[in-house]
């Protein structure tokens, strides 16, 4: 287990409306902690959204912009040069958005952010549906899983954000897990180093979307990692792959059993979703010159 030495400077308030046990709210406080008060957050329509709520309150002790569930990364650019113009370029502009605003609606204005490596940190809260709405399936969706629009089981693989938005070339992109709390926190101070597009993308498993208990959310984001189906890593500038975690210390069956999402599939597509998942790895450890 991971030894945490932890300081909370009170950026991210008790009195939120996050589910029990929710984990984005676990990754969320850890992440402002390390941002800290010089900050302005973005935050499109979202599961974010609802958590930090709607103005005039706010569970953020920083500025929160609310804006369109399609332009996240627009609207972080524009308060970023704005800020630039105020003579207050050290100050982090930080887009909070969830999956569905990443990987499907908003995708266009942060492909044209990253191609002008706008100086700003996006950060993904992943929790793979869009959840807030009804739980219905979005792109980063995983093959199988029951959703809401997909209630047979979804019958596509899961975008590749990385790699698409690696194709940019942008100065960083990671995964990380709040089952992974050190690994979340150097990766934030790192994106806070570099000038340009920053992507971190974090697993949420989602409660009541994923069937998990209240209390195995962090167990189900360890399990993602451990099993290779959500492997931590990064790529920089576009080219240069680091794999964080080589070790896979269990195969994906134990994983899918934890959540209901996944109790109508056969042994054969058990079986199916090991195969992809042991291909992508591979696929992973070769690009970054880590073939075990």
């Amino acid at each position: 287990m991971e030894c945490i030495d932890y300081q909370d400077v009170d950026i991210f308030h008790s009195g939120h409306v996050a589910c029990a046990g929710c984990v984005e709210a676990l990754s969320l406080r850890v992440i402002l902690n390390i941002v800290g008060q010089d900050a302005v957050a973005v935050v499109p329509p979202s599961c974010t959204a609802v958590i930090c709520g709607i103005y005039p309150n706010s569970a953020l002790s920083i500025p929160a912009f609310h804006t369109s569930l399609e332009s996240a990364a627009a609207t972080a650019s524009g308060v970023k040069r704005a800020l630039l113009a105020k003579g207050k370029p050290d100050t982090t502009v930080l887009c909070l958005a969830g999956d569905g605003g990443t990987y499907d609606i908003g995708l266009q204005s942060l492909s044209s952010a990253a191609e002008r490596n706008e100086d700003i940190l996006y950060i993904c809260f992943d929790n793979e549906g869009y959840m807030n709405t009804g739980g219905q399936k979005s792109s980063s969706t995983p093959e199988g899983a029951a959703t809401g629009s997909t209630p047979l089981g979804k019958t596509t693989r899961k975008k590749n954000l990385v790699d698409i938005m690696a194709a940019h070339r942008v100065p960083y992109i990671t995964t990380t897990s709040p089952g992974h709390i050190l690994d979340m926190k150097a990766k934030v101070k790192k994106a806070l180093q570099i000038k340009g597009t920053k992507i971190i993308i974090v697993l949420i498993p989602c409660l009541a979307g994923w069937g998990v208990a209240d209390d195995a959310g962090i167990k189900a984001a360890r399990m993602a990692v451990d099993s290779g189906i959500f492997p931590l890593y990064e790529v920089e500038d576009g080219e240069r792959y680091t794999v964080n975690q080589l070790a896979r210390t269990q195969s994906v069956k134990p994983y899918l059993a934890l959540q209901k999402r996944y109790r109508h599939i056969s042994e054969e597509q058990v079986e199916q979703l090991q195969i992809h998942t042991d291909k992508a790895w591979q696929q992973l450890l070769l690009r970054a010159d880590q073939q075990q």
